[in-house]
């Protein structure tokens, strides 16, 4: 039974990433009756759990945190390209789409799947066990790239509202490359044993023998069919976000809900890897594929919205809300607190959690 298993598997998660690319560009520009969104959805979610798998495929062969490295990065490249897509396509009211989906990619990551990838973790092994250098690094690049990218625009006074003036916006993309670059460099080069699994007893895991290693020609065929996989995720995305914006309009809540909405659906397979990493007792890979994701996030979104500005005819805010400041201050200092022992229990799980449904709660009611 396994091997049919096995089998079955393999075959669907090689169909549907083709499934999806297909349907995306049959229903490219195009709105769509409540049929179709119905199945789009549904390939969409097969598309997910796709990429899920492939995702794994090759973090198994290459090895942590290169695994974890590129699927946060190939995850992040789309949802850029989307953003920005969006945003040309939208007009005045997709001033805020960039800040919006940025900022809730930064909440789901460091609250929503760190806190869950902890409560997992430490319900499962008792203490979720990771480690503190290469977690706190990452942390504090998150923190200076939101920072200098969400918070300053709200103080600068170049140019009125919360928006960066032109050279601003430079050295605010050029920095978010810079310290983006440094840490890919640091967690896969200089410094790669701070980013691996540890024990209990705080020995490094450099490998993992739960499954035999598959070969390079499979990892390069998961790598293609993550590539679509995840083209089919955010394009597919992207052909709901009418009826999303639609149904967001009429419910009689806010905006940026949009781009709270899109930010969940672009990290749900980084969400559903991470988890299954903590199960395995390989919380720092989980923590890898969040900080890593936050990080790539603002890393790369900042730039690109950059160079697109200089074609986009409408204001680009990026400056954050007193209220969604302290929400970020709140997320560093909890974060720093759970960092720095290098275990965490339920509690600090629970912790977490509680900060991302506090993000969502004032998401719809501001």
């Amino acid at each position: 039974m396994i091997p049919k298993f096995r089998a079955l598997a393999a075959r669907w998660t090689t169909a549907v990433p083709v499934l999806g690319v297909v349907l995306l560009v049959l229903t490219w520009g195009r709105d769509l009756p409540g049929l179709v969104v119905a199945l789009v959805t549904a390939v969409l979610a097969g598309a997910v759990l796709s990429a899920v798998h492939h995702a794994e495929v090759i973090a198994h062969r290459v090895g942590e945190p290169f695994g974890s490295l590129v699927l946060a990065v190939a995850v992040t490249i789309i949802e850029v390209a989307l953003i920005v897509t969006l945003m040309v396509d939208g007009g005045d009211k997709s001033a805020t789409l960039a800040r919006d989906t940025v900022f809730a990619a930064v909440m789901i990551t460091c609250n929503g799947i760190v806190g869950l990838c902890l409560l997992t973790g430490a319900l499962r092994h008792r203490v979720a066990v990771f480690n503190s250098e290469g977690t706190g690094a990452a942390l504090a690049t998150v923190a200076t790239l939101a920072t200098l990218s969400l918070v300053l625009p709200t103080f600068t006074t170049s140019k009125p509202g919360p928006e960066f003036s032109t050279s601003q916006l430079t050295f605010a993309a050029l920095a978010s490359l810079v310290l983006y670059g440094l840490f890919v460099a640091t967690q896969t080069v200089r410094h790669r044993d701070y980013f691996l699994p540890v024990t209990k007893h705080g020995k490094v895991v450099d490998g993992d023998d739960h499954a035999e290693v598959p070969s390079s020609r499979t990892a390069l065929i998961s790598l293609g069919l993550l590539g679509l996989a995840l083209i089919g995720v955010v394009g597919l995305a992207k052909g709901v976000s009418p009826t999303i914006e639609s149904g967001v309009e009429s419910a009689g809540l806010p905006h940026a809900v949009v781009g709270v909405i899109i930010a969940l659906l672009v990290l749900l397979p980084e969400t559903i890897a991470a988890v299954r990493a903590a199960r395995r007792d390989r919380v720092q890979t989980s923590l890898n594929l969040a900080l890593g994701s936050a990080m790539a996030s603002i890393g790369l979104t900042i730039p690109a919205v950059a160079i697109a500005s200089v074609w986009l005819s409408g204001p680009l805010v990026l400056g954050l809300s007193s209220t969604h400041m302290v929400l970020l201050v709140l997320t560093v200092l909890v974060g720093t607190l759970t960092v720095v022992p290098g275990r965490a229990t339920p509690l600090q799980g629970g912790v977490h959690l509680v900060l991302f449904a506090a993000y969502l709660e004032l998401a719809v009611n501001p």
